[in-house]
């Protein structure tokens, strides 16, 4: 036994009564290196954001919102198509250990954070997406550490390519009438983010 070395965090709480193994494999793919930000801190942070709205008064089905949670980076490598290869995955591997109706669900919001834009009436979509933009609200020293992780994992592409990209994502969402869809969302995190929003795309010019 080493005494000296740290002992890893536990993995965030699982949503089912079973199905370890496919939580274990999840969580290597989330602690997989180069994920400078979508890794195994990032679904803490989702997480806790879901617990947070559900404190809030936010009513959502909890268990395929979380699970939702648990999937909708479990792939991601830098692509288009990894919300689309991350629902596969929830396809294949959800049917022994739940309804077909949650499995259902799971893929679609899975598929919905690709583009962040629930339907107003969509409470699921609406609590996942918020949960998963919750970042942008972060202090400003914070959500720079952020920014400068989502850099790393395009440590492959030029800094004019990101830059456009970057400034595409940012500017979407800056020109929505509503980032969060939720009405905590809209009341603790709406004013910060756009604030953090705004002084990126300054700074990324």
């Amino acid at each position: 036994m080493d005494e000296g070395r740290p002992s890893s965090p536990p993995p965030p709480a699982w949503p089912l009564p079973d199905g370890e193994g496919l939580r274990d494999e999840l969580v290597a793919a989330y602690t997989a290196p180069g994920r400078s930000y979508h890794g195994i801190g990032h679904l803490r942070a989702v997480l806790e954001r879901l617990a947070e709205l559900a404190a809030g008064g936010v009513a959502f089905d909890e268990v395929p919102v979380q699970l939702a949670a648990w999937f909708h980076d479990a792939v991601y490598d830098g692509e288009r198509d990894a919300e689309e290869r991350s629902a596969a995955w929830a396809e294949e591997t959800l049917p022994p250990l739940t309804d077909s109706a949650t499995v259902a669900e799971v893929c679609r919001l899975v598929r919905l954070t690709e583009a962040h834009d629930p339907a107003p009436g969509d409470a699921n979509g609406c609590a996942l997406s918020d949960a998963d933009l919750a970042v942008l609200a972060l202090p400003e020293p914070e959500y720079a550490a952020y920014a400068a992780a989502v850099r790393a994992e395009y440590g492959h592409l030029t800094d004019e390519v990101f830059r456009k990209g970057r400034t595409a994502v940012l500017t979407s969402l800056l020109e929505r009438p509503l980032i969060f869809r939720t009405a905590h969302g809209r009341e603790h995190w709406e004013e910060r983010a756009r604030a953090n929003i705004e002084r990126e795309l300054a700074e990324i010019g």
